[in-house]
């Protein structure tokens, strides 16, 4: 039987996920509420499947996905997040992930994006496909996320969220003098001067829920 890892720090989601991958016939040989913990999970039992959130403790979803990558393990990954905007789709799918969906849709969806990543063929919805496929360099704001390193755009969030530099180096687990650079170069290649002009472009651009 497949296996596969679940990846959520919600619970509910973390249910339903399961009744959806038992009903596909998975094994669910493990889940867990943050990515750090999923490494560990995805060397030991080598799923064939991971459902994979982006907004977690620790490692975020795209830390996971470019480690994951790095260990070279056969797992396929289907991202399954509350992060609607498509620029999202494009980094994970860069990242190594073969799917990304949104929590919005629904159950028959999850199914769908299931067999079609166990197919090998990627998922996205209409609107991601069309984003990650043509792009959006007509759009200055766009051009300018694209700059941003994965690790700058979770910063980004994170300042954006209110955490401190201290908070953030702990979720991330980088040091204060790190997080602190990388939050000068976000504001630097997004020609912001403060948090709450960054606050209001990370709104204007869904980089936040």
């Amino acid at each position: 039987m497949r296996k596969a890892l679940i990846v959520d720090d919600h619970p509910f989601i973390r249910r339903i996920v399961r009744l959806v991958l038992e009903k596909a016939n998975f094994q669910v040989a493990a889940e867990t509420d943050n990515g750090a913990t999923a490494l560990d999970l995805a060397r030991s039992h080598i799923p064939h499947l991971i459902i994979l959130d982006l907004s977690m403790p620790k490692l975020d979803g795209l830390e996971v996905l470019k480690r994951l990558h790095i260990l070279g393990l056969p797992i396929k990954v289907l991202v399954l997040t509350s992060k609607g905007s498509a620029f999202f789709a494009d980094r994970c799918i860069r990242a190594g992930a073969i799917g990304f969906m949104e929590k919005t849709e629904d159950v028959d969806a999850l199914t769908h994006a299931i067999h079609r990543v166990m197919s090998g063929s990627i998922y996205l919805n209409d609107i991601n496909a069309n984003v990650a496929t043509a792009g959006s360099d007509n759009q200055s704001d766009q051009q300018l996320i694209k700059t941003l390193s994965d690790r700058e755009l979770r910063t980004l969030q994170y300042l954006v969220s209110g955490l401190s530099n201290k908070k953030i180096s702990e979720t991330m687990l980088l040091s204060e003098k790190t997080v602190s650079t990388y939050k000068t170069r976000v504001l630097n290649k997004l020609n912001i001067k403060s948090v709450v002009y960054l606050a209001e472009f990370a709104k204007r651009n869904n980089l936040v829920e």
